[in-house]
């Protein structure tokens, strides 16, 4: 039996389709609640959900991870032998605004995890985490083994206080667990927030376009399916004890205890400008840019590393970005038809 938090979100619902498809059994959870920082109503969750609530295998949990004993009652009931926790609140920005419910949204409900996962003998603990958590880093690739010390955003220093909670976990308890930096993760059924479905609702719509940093703001999209993919592979490896971890000069990636943190990303940088042509000739329709300055809590650029994602399954996202926007728009014109 799965347990599969934040099902009704973008990632959450594709990786249960898949996880149905293959024939596993999954609870999935969701609290179905509005979304602040997307600026919508459950709507889209709901939509969501459908896709996968009638599927055989699944059972749906309306449920609040930030409350620790409903969520130890469901891990009684069930006895999960593998948890995929996607659940999280979303938006660097909105984390600059809302950090307390960033916080109990993302570093609480995650530490209710590991507690049930821990006291109920859960196999394995993969988690979210995001290329968000390389902050100031300026050296790309972005790779695993440098350390990830300086977030720019409240969101960011959320997900690396996740994955130095799991460590913890993974040296006290034995507790097996992965951590996934997701690299900015694209197509149908996206995030509302997030540029993709941003800029084709306003392209559609005849709106204008804001344009942080004149464009040049480098993103590695990685297209959904890839993402799933890699979360699959990895769900099958639980994490082991790095037999060569030095103490004296340890490694962020791994450790002496079951841990692991993972990139999964496409490894091809693109420029904002030239995500915005794609999307203009896959939707028809030229769009018109206001230039704005970057955010602060931004990231002027993310490339992902990969090589130990290959290493360990064999296997690395690659889905070029043309493909996954022509598939990303085919989406959003049925969804809107």
């Amino acid at each position: 039996m799965i347990l599969l938090t934040g099902v009704a979100g973008f990632i959450g619902m594709h990786m249960a389709r898949r996880l149905l498809a293959e024939g596993h059994e999954v609870v999935g959870v969701d609290h179905l609640g509005p979304s602040p920082s997307l600026a919508l109503g459950p709507e889209l969750k709901t939509r969501r959900l459908e896709e996968v609530i009638d599927r055989p295998g699944f059972r749906f949990e309306c449920l609040d991870l930030t409350g620790a004993a409903a969520l130890d009652a469901l891990f009684r009931e069930h006895r999960f032998g593998l948890v995929i926790h996607l659940a999280a609140q979303t938006g660097v920005r909105y984390s600059s605004e809302h950090p307390h419910e960033c916080v109990m949204n993302n570093v609480v409900a995650f530490a209710n995890v590991l507690e049930a996962s821990r006291r109920h003998g859960a196999g394995h603990v993969l988690y979210a985490s995001s290329s968000s958590a390389y902050g100031a880093n300026r050296r790309l690739p972005f790779n695993e083994h440098d350390p990830a010390d300086h977030p720019v955003s409240v969101y960011a220093a959320t997900k690396r206080s996740d994955e130095l909670l799991a460590h913890s976990y993974s040296h006290l308890y034995g507790l097996p667990t992965t951590g996934l930096r997701f690299f900015t993760v694209d197509g149908p059924w996206g995030r509302p927030d997030m540029a993709p479905v941003l800029f084709a609702d306003a392209i559609a719509a005849g709106r204008p376009i804001e344009v942080y940093n004149g464009g040049r703001m480098l993103r590695d999209f990685t297209y959904i399916d890839d993402v799933v993919e890699s979360v699959l592979r990895l769900a099958a490896r639980p994490a082991a004890p790095d037999p060569d971890f030095d103490p004296l000069h340890p490694d962020p990636a791994t450790s002496h205890a079951p841990y692991r943190i993972y990139n999964v990303g496409n490894q091809q940088p693109v420029a904002l400008s030239a995500f915005i042509d794609a999307l203009e000739e896959a939707l028809g329709r030229r769009a018109e840019r206001l230039p704005r300055p970057m955010p602060g809590a931004d990231m002027a650029a993310t490339c992902a590393d990969t090589q130990a994602l290959r290493e360990a399954t064999g296997w690395t996202p690659a889905t070029p970005l043309r493909q996954g926007i022509a598939r990303f728009v085919a989406w959003y014109e049925a969804y809107h038809a």
